[in-house]
């Protein structure tokens, strides 16, 4: 009798399947777009047996799908995934040469004093025996520019942030918030320990972090692709809770941004 010794391929629960299939927000010959939801990682590794990636591929075993980028595992919103080799490459051309916008919000702890800013700092990565990565705004890093604009200010508690992310170095972000002095909500990693209790009074079960738009121009044509995607329930709420709870919203007011 012959034993099959091979290790037989996790299948990914049905109900990741079908939550995955229904953050598909859009769909088109070169790409597909997906609201990636917090808590799902985008790729498997580290322990982790599936994640986007490969619940797509599973379901999609004739098409040839590959991540054009990444999100953090507790990062909601906008992912793309290529649909063909060609559009991939294409899209990695586009992001060396900076032509892919890339929006996010985040609530960050405190009233952010300091306008639009450009923060040009770089960041070094060190990955521990545990494979987890620990980043730190550091010289002799990787060149990292973040350009943080305040959208609504919660009393002196919270600020409401848009960041257009220039380059894609790992906890960009997150790690780029904190050497502002206003680490970004819910961070377990980076974040502020008595504003996350804050936080979770409110609601908060996970990072404020959600990409929330991308756009750029497909090469060698006048063809536009901008797709974006509202923050989900639990992230408005958090808003509506931070605004009854007495720290009354503010619009901020536009200025030129600050050099960092």
């Amino acid at each position: 009798m012959r034993l099959d010794l091979q290790p037989k391929e996790r299948r990914a629960p049905d109900s990741l399947r079908e939550t995955v299939r229904n953050a598909i927000v859009h769909e088109d010959r070169e790409l597909l777009v997906i609201n990636k939801p917090a808590g799902l990682a985008v790729h498997g590794g580290s322990g982790l047996d599936f994640g986007v990636i490969e619940i797509l591929r599973a379901d999609r075993p004739q098409e040839s799908l590959e991540l054009v980028h990444r999100l953090d595992r507790e990062t909601s919103g906008v992912l793309l995934v290529a649909r063909r080799r060609s559009s991939l490459r294409a899209l990695h051309a586009l992001m060396r040469e900076g032509l892919v916008q890339k929006r996010y919000l985040a609530l960050v702890a405190g009233q952010w004093p300091h306008g639009k800013a450009r923060i040009d700092v770089p960041l070094k990565t060190r990955q521990l025996q545990s494979g987890e990565r620990i980043v730190r705004a550091q010289q002799g890093g990787k060149e990292a520019l973040s350009v943080f604009a305040p959208v609504e200010f919660y009393g002196k508690l919270a600020t409401l942030v848009e960041v257009d992310l220039k380059t894609g170095r790992t906890h960009q972000i997150r790690v780029h918030a904190l050497h502002a002095g206003h680490a970004v909500a819910g961070d377990d990693k980076y974040g502020d320990r008595e504003f996350n209790r804050q936080m979770r009074e409110l609601g908060l079960d996970r990072m404020f972090l959600h990409a929330i738009a991308i756009a750029f121009t497909w090469p060698g044509t006048e063809r536009q692709f901008d797709v974006s995607v509202p923050l989900d329930v639990e992230l408005k709420g958090v808003l509506d809770r931070l605004a009854t709870a007495g720290a009354r919203p503010r619009a901020a007011g536009a200025r030129e941004p600050d050099e960092w």
